[in-house]
């Protein structure tokens, strides 16, 4: 199976922002991709602070593009995150969905971990302030196995991903927009590691560069093998990473090295 990670530099501007969105797709297409993942906040991307003006619910204007896209290509599509609703709540939640190459919604799953971290000056976030944490552990059944679906900060907490492996994952996704600060010493560190540890693809497509003045992205998108290897990396601007991920190699290295069976706590 081939898979592309999309990266992008993501503002304010919905309409841009979405049109990007459908100008790397085509070119993942074009690029022979079967299943596409979008980055965290890829139709919007608010500076810091800010209030988010965009919020939708699964029906509305980024969701319904995301499936018009996965359809009008034929490929399974995930559509990084975007700012969800919540009835009679202030805040939203940060939600990915995926969908199917007919167009039909597979999984939704919403943001379980949120970024509330201060690092100095220029690195204060306060995710909880705006956004609502989500309580569902998801894996989407596909016909390439198991699909885990997380965000960005989830990365940082294994026993998720260790949930996720006993529900059947084969696949993890890991949209993110993660900060410069922990990014030059953490993505690759972390995104391998739960590779490793649970002998799954990990997809991690991500933002990069300027968004705002009071927002920067770390970028570097990654597509690894269960054995931990880089099979692609994006470069530090907006583009597309493919990756042709072969699941005999998946059950090749479970078999050999079997230490999801050999688990013992």
């Amino acid at each position: 199976m081939r898979i592309a990670a999309v990266q992008l530099t993501s503002t304010d501007d919905l309409e841009a922002n979405l049109q990007a969105a459908r100008e790397r797709v085509a070119e993942a297409v074009e690029r022979g991709a079967e299943f596409i993942a979008l980055p965290e906040n890829f139709a919007y991307l608010r500076r810091e602070g800010l209030p988010i003006p965009c919020a939708q619910s699964l029906e509305g204007e980024i969701i319904s593009t995301v499936r018009e896209l996965a359809h009008s290509h034929g490929v399974w599509l995930l559509g990084g995150t975007f700012p969800e609703v919540v009835d009679g709540g202030d805040r939203v939640h940060n939600t990915s969905v995926l969908v199917r190459p007919d167009g039909e919604i597979e999984a939704v799953y919403r943001k379980i971990h949120l970024f509330d971290i201060d690092l100095g000056e220029d690195a204060r976030f306060t995710e909880s302030l705006t956004v609502a944490p989500g309580d569902e552990v998801v894996v989407a059944k596909t016909p390439f196995g198991g699909v885990g679906l997380s965000v960005c900060y989830d990365v940082r907490f294994p026993e998720l991903y260790r949930s996720m492996a006993d529900r059947g994952m084969t696949v993890v996704c890991v949209p993110a927009a993660f900060a410069p600060q922990t990014g030059r010493d953490h993505w690759e560190v972390l995104l391998r590691a739960r590779a490793i540890e649970n002998q799954v693809f990990v997809v991690a497509p991500a933002q990069c560069g300027r968004h705002s003045e009071e927002r920067v992205s770390y970028g570097r998108s990654m597509i690894i093998d269960p054995w931990g290897l880089v099979l692609a990396q994006a470069a530090d601007h907006p583009g597309v990473i493919v990756a042709d991920c072969d699941l005999d190699d998946l059950e090749r290295i479970r078999g050999g090295l079997p230490a999801l069976k050999h688990r013992r706590l």
